[in-house]
Parts: C-alpha cells; sequence; structure tokens
C-alpha cells in the first residue's frame, strides 16, 4: 500500500514574511534605470510595429539583460553554501597581560560580521549534510580588520597546505561522472591517516550539527598574541556556544536535505527576527614558548589540540548576533574574509597551513570579488569611523572610493604623504626562525595519540557506536573494497576495538596496521 503520509510542515517564521513586512514599511517608488532615469514602462521592449524585431536603441532594456547576466560572481570554491549575520563582540575580561590588542581592551565593544557556512557543497547544496561547517569573524576594530577564519572543529584534516587542493578534489565531484563519489573519499583518507582525527570527528555526532546557532567554533589554528612588554605567547581560540550543543539524527537531516535545504539559513535568519539573539562566549587556551618546546607533539600541527586540563580555556569576551543582513548578496556573498586580516598584537604562527592560508584567502577575493574588494562597504575597515586609510595602493578595476585623492602615491616622500608614526606599536613581533630550506615530510607525525584520546575518553559509549555506525555506512558506498580495506586499518591503528568494529559491520577482515 502507497505511504499516503503527508510531510510535516515547517512552521512560518519572520523569514515567509520578509517581503510583507517590507511592504508595511515602505511606499513605491519611480523605477528608474541603473543610472537614475525615470522609466515609463517595464514591461514590454522597444519594437519596430507591435510584431517588429527589436532596436538595439532600447537601452534600458539592453541594461538591463546586460546586468542579468552578470549578477553573479563565482562561488567560493569552498564554504560556497553558508548565512550570517552582524552583531557585537564584548570584551568582558581583561586580556592586556599577553595581548595589546584594542579589540580586548575590557569593556570594548566592536561590531562584527559572522559567516556560517558548510565545507564542500556548492552555493544551492543542503545545510544539513554531514561536513564541516566555517566558522568565519570579521571584526571591525579600532586598528582595522581583524578575521578569524575558522571551522567549528579543532583540528582540520591535513597539516601541510600543498595538500590541500587534492583534498577538496577528494570531497568534490568526479571528473567524468559529475557526482559525489565515495571512492575518492575514502582512497584519499586512506592515503593520508594524518585526517584520521578529523574524519574522527566529522562522523562523530557532532558531524551535523542542528543549525549554526547550537554549535562551537574555534580558530582551530595557532595564533600568536604579543603584549606591550614586547612578549609573546601561543593561543587558540575556542567560541562556545551560548545555546548549548545540538545535533540533528542523521536520518532526519537527510529528510531536511531534501525537504528544508535551507533549514540552517532559515533558522539563524528567524532567531535573529524574533530577538532570540545567539551569541557564543569566547575563550583563548594560552602557551608559553617554553611550554610548547616540551609538548610531546608540533603545537603547529592543525591535526593536534591543546589539552584543556593542562591548558584551561580563559575567557575573553562574548559575541552576540543580533542584526540580519539587509541584503544576503551585498552583505554576505560579498564578505571577503583572510586570516592574514589581523591588528597589532595578533600574528601568525608556523603552522604551515596557517601560513598557506595567508595568502590563498587574500588571493581568491581578489579573482572572486575584484581589485577593489575591500571598499565594498562590508569589507571596509573604515567602517568604523575611527579607522582611516591610508595608503600607497593605488587605482585598479571599480576604483569605487577616493583613490586618496591627489596625496602622493610613492614612499618615501617629502610632501607629507603616510608615514610610520608608532613604529615600536605597530611593528610585528621579531622571530627567529633557521633551518634546511626542504620539503620537510610530516605525514607520520603521530596520527593516532589523540584520536585515541578522542574514542576512549571524549566519546561515550553511544556516541563511539553512532560514530562506528555512520563511517561504516558510508564506507559501504565505496565500490572498490581495498580502500574499504586500507581505511579500517587506518581507524585500526587508533584503538583495535575501532578496527575490528567497522571491519564486523563491513563483512571484511582487518588487515594489518598501516
Amino acid at each position: 500500500m502507497a505511504n499516503t503520509k503527508q510531510p510535516d510542515l515547517k512552521e512560518p517564521g519572520p523569514s515567509d514574511n520578509q517581503l510583507a513586512d517590507f511592504k508595511k514599511s515602505h511606499k513605491s517608488e519611480q523605477l528608474t534605470t541603473g543610472y537614475g532615469r525615470p522609466l515609463g514602462d517595464r514591461s514590454t521592449v522597444m519594437t519596430v510595429g507591435p510584431r517588429g524585431p527589436l532596436l538595439l536603441s532600447d537601452f534600458p532594456y539592453i541594461e538591463d539583460v546586460q546586468r542579468f547576466d552578470r549578477e553573479r560572481i563565482p562561488e567560493r570554491v569552498v564554504h560556497a553554501k553558508g548565512g550570517g549575520a552582524f552583531g557585537v563582540f564584548e570584551a568582558t575580561d581583561d586580556l592586556s597581560d599577553i595581548c595589546k590588542a584594542q579589540v580586548f581592551k575590557k569593556g570594548s565593544k566592536t561590531r562584527v560580521l559572522m559567516r556560517f557556512s558548510t565545507v564542500a557543497g556548492e552555493s544551492g547544496s543542503a545545510d544539513t549534510v554531514r561536513d564541516p561547517r566555517g566558522f568565519a569573524i570579521k571584526m571591525y576594530t579600532d586598528e582595522g580588520i581583524w578575521d578569524l577564519v575558522g571551522n567549528n572543529t579543532p583540528i582540520f584534516f591535513l597539516r601541510d597546505p600543498f595538500l590541500f587542493q587534492m583534498f577538496i578534489h577528494s570531497q568534490k565531484r568526479n571528473p567524468q561522472t559529475h557526482l559525489k563519489d565515495p571512492n575518492m573519499v575514502w582512497d584519499f583518507f586512506s592515503k593520508h591517516p594524518m585526517a584520521t582525527h578529523q574524519f574522527m570527528f566529522l562522523y562523530s555526532d557532532r558531524g551535523v550539527p542542528d543549525g549554526f546557532r547550537h554549535m562551537h567554533g574555534y580558530g582551530s589554528h595557532t595564533f600568536k598574541m604579543v603584549n606591550d612588554k614586547n612578549e609573546f605567547f601561543w593561543v587558540k581560540f575556542h567560541f562556545r556556544t551560548d545555546q548549548g550543543i545540538k545535533n540533528l539524527d542523521p536520518t532526519k537531516a537527510k529528510i531536511l536535505a531534501g525537504e528544508q535545504p535551507d533549514y540552517a539559513l532559515a533558522d539563524l535568519y528567524n532567531a535573529i527576527a524574533k530577538k532570540e539573539y545567539p551569541s557564543w562566549t569566547v575563550y583563548v587556551q594560552v602557551v608559553t614558548q617554553e611550554q610548547a618546546k616540551n609538548l610531546p607533539f608540533n603545537p603547529f600541527d592543525l591535526t593536534k589540540v591543546f589539552s584543556q586540563k593542562q591548558f584551561p580555556l580563559r575567557r575573553v569576551g562574548k559575541i552576540t548576533l543580533n542584526e540580519n543582513a539587509e541584503n544576503y548578496f551585498a552583505q554576505i556573498e560579498q564578505a571577503a574574509f583572510s586570516p592574514a586580516h589581523m591588528p597589532p598584537g595578533i600574528e601568525a604562527s608556523p603552522d604551515k597551513m596557517l601560513q598557506g592560508r595567508l595568502f590563498s584567502y587574500a588571493d581568491t577575493h581578489l579573482h572572486r570579488v575584484g581589485t577593489n574588494h575591500h571598499l565594498i562597504p562590508v569589507n571596509n575597515p573604515e567602517t568604523n569611523k575611527n579607522v582611516k586609510v591610508c595608503t600607497y595602493q593605488r587605482d585598479g578595476a571599480m576604483q569605487a572610493g577616493h583613490n586618496h585623492g591627489g596625496a602622493p602615491n610613492y614612499y618615501r616622500n617629502t610632501f607629507n604623504g603616510p608615514d610610520v608614526t608608532d613604529r615600536n606599536r605597530h611593528l610585528e613581533h621579531a622571530t627567529f626562525e633557521s633551518g634546511m630550506a626542504a620539503r620537510h615530510e610530516a605525514s607520520d607525525d603521530d596520527n593516532y595519540s589523540q584520536p585515541r584520546v578522542f574514542y576512549r575518553n571524549v566519546l561515550d559509549d553511544r556516541g563511539r557506536s553512532h560514530m562506528i555506525d555512520n563511517i561504516a555506512e558510508h564506507l559501504q558506498q565505496c565500490t572498490d573494497q581495498d580502500i574499504v580495506r586500507r581505511s579500517v586499518a587506518v581507524f585500526a591503528n587508533v584503538d583495535d576495538d575501532l578496527g575490528r568494529r567497522l571491519a564486523e559491520k563491513l563483512k571484511i577482515e582487518v588487515l594489518n596496521k598501516v
């Protein structure tokens, strides 16, 4: 007998009434072209007679179709599907002993933009797939833009940026079939055991968060903080949701992917519209240089975490989102985040993945949004009225600002062009690095100790069972059984019990550990 049960209809929220609300607060105005000429008609093209050909002189039509053909900018290669909102960061605790950045001055408030996203899917993909979530924060500080571009996971799949492009290819579409291919996903994993920690996190319950409001965020990388005494410390950033962690049951997530693919976007928009403002408490873990030297692993390895028992969380402040974007394209799609944007007092560590991102993120926005993307209001540091951009950079496509007027365009000069006024405060912290310039192999830098702690001590019995079920379900979709066996052998290095239980579910024998 056919199933006649109707799917549950979602309860209407503010997002469903957005146009009705607009109508209540706006009066219709005179329609114009993009250049401001009032229009007398917008429904018919100009033709030679009622049935004749179109005229090239019909500029209102020509302008309209030209603009329509160019409405889209290239979507992000990763993190293409996402949503975001504006809000405020309040520094609630004193951090001056480790960081001189003014954004952390106790009691100060800074405007922020946060963008959440999935990683592998395209712009129209579903919000409820099993995938890491991007957790990007743009702060409009008194010392310029600070972009902290993280994820909802404290670790990542890789520790070397040369592998990043290959990893993303494995998560995208098969180059011939144009289909998602589990063989690609697990073949890459089985040949790169450094990804084990992140894969286990991804296939745990937290791999499918319930929207954007109910997940933690992490800077993931190790960063450097410098104080007014020029002392430095290594830190990791944590953003703990004040709404509590909530994850979706995998079966419900699959249903939502078909029926409400924009589930997370709607949830965030509606919560803010109803004044149920989501917030995250901000913490740092602080590690001295001496402590970093004595760690049993590379402190700049993105596949590793710092123990919270050894390095407890120190509260910094709170981020609250209280303002939806007025226009998604202008303020969210065009938002350009780059981890290279840091105010004085916050700097990059030697983390290879971070070093690679310092270039790649800024570079992609030059292609995706344009040379002068920093002039778009959502990216403009002068959104903060205490900031004035004074640079010798000039011109370029879509130069929509003052282009620095008649100021000298070369440095140094004797005509009162911009100059350094506080070298000691703004100069980057000096670092000493020496070593052999070479391609240093690090693929075997203890890929299993921390995943073992995650499996045995972080997950409970229920969490372990769920993770094993989720991994087995996806591995079953591989048609290459050698890939399945190699993947299980990698997990067996984490824990014999994990390897055995996966092998039983997949009805294979465990290979020798790799």
